[in-house]
């Protein structure tokens, strides 16, 4: 089973802490990262898809996070 995850962040290194610690617990990059203005808050946003295999079943409810 794969699951599927979209860190995002403000563009600081949160980002990329955020995104080390996925990569750190098994998470896998899917496709490029994203960079967007957050007009509203007035920040510039970063994104990145992660995917990971699981042997459990998926379920609405479980944590990804924790997977």
């Amino acid at each position: 089973m794969k699951i599927y995850r979209l860190l995002t962040e403000d563009d600081t290194s949160a980002f990329c802490h955020k995104v080390s610690d996925a990569l750190s617990k098994g998470w896998e990059l899917y496709g490029s990262p994203t960079y967007s203005f957050d007009a509203a808050r007035g920040a510039m946003r970063c994104g990145q898809a992660v995917t990971k295999e699981i042997h459990t079943p998926y379920t609405p409810d479980m944590k990804l996070g924790d997977q």
